[in-house]
């Protein structure tokens, strides 16, 4: 077998010879050009999978049953147990939680229910009920909040107009005040 680009041999046709001969210019020619970039993706390549073959090791090593190795009974029994532990601690948190909420809801229909019974105690007495109910909800907010910010007073307003205004007095005003309109019907002309 001669691979040489020699004279065609008796048992190979012209063709194929011409054929082999353009495939190895044309691959020599590539080498030429870029063979450097084709030896470092081959060698970037192999790294690549050498690397992660050893991640896919690693992880069998670390789940044995995932690799079918089988697993110690005592194993199983003390995840399961530590699983259902764990299930039962977060079980116990959500109830609490539940427990606290219902108690807050109670204590506000409590509260509801106080100022409820205020206002109607008041109203029967003939007194205003929304000073009361103002107080009240004062009264609860303080409470109810153990912070020790204390609300601002609020600033003693000027009026804005004058103590002797009166708007239907037509003093005191400006340019414009209110006349009354001329009695009497439509008016004729003649």
């Amino acid at each position: 077998m001669d691979l040489g680009g020699g004279a065609p041999g008796p048992g190979r046709p012209a063709l194929e010879e011409e054929g082999i001969q353009a495939l190895q210019q044309s691959v020599g020619s590539l080498l030429a050009s870029y063979g450097w970039y084709l030896l470092f993706a081959c060698i970037a390549v192999y790294f690549v999978v050498q690397k992660l073959a050893e991640k896919r090791r690693a992880e069998r090593r670390t789940r044995p049953e995932a690799a079918g190795v089988p697993l110690e009974p005592d194993d199983v029994v003390r995840r399961q147990e530590a699983l259902a532990a764990a299930r039962f601690r977060m079980q116990e948190e959500l109830n609490e939680q539940a427990e606290k909420f219902k108690e807050k809801q109670r204590q506000l229909e409590e509260e509801k229910r106080r100022q409820k019974i205020a206002i109607w105690e008041s109203m029967q007495e003939g007194k205003s009920y929304k000073g009361n109910l103002k107080l009240n909800q004062q009264e609860i907010e303080s409470a109810a909040s153990a912070s020790s910010t204390v609300p601002k007073p609020k600033p003693n307003k000027k009026p804005l107009r004058g103590g002797s205004y009166n708007p239907l007095s037509g003093e005191g005003g400006g340019t414009c005040a209110w006349r009354p309109g001329r009695r009497g019907g439509p008016s004729s002309s003649g």
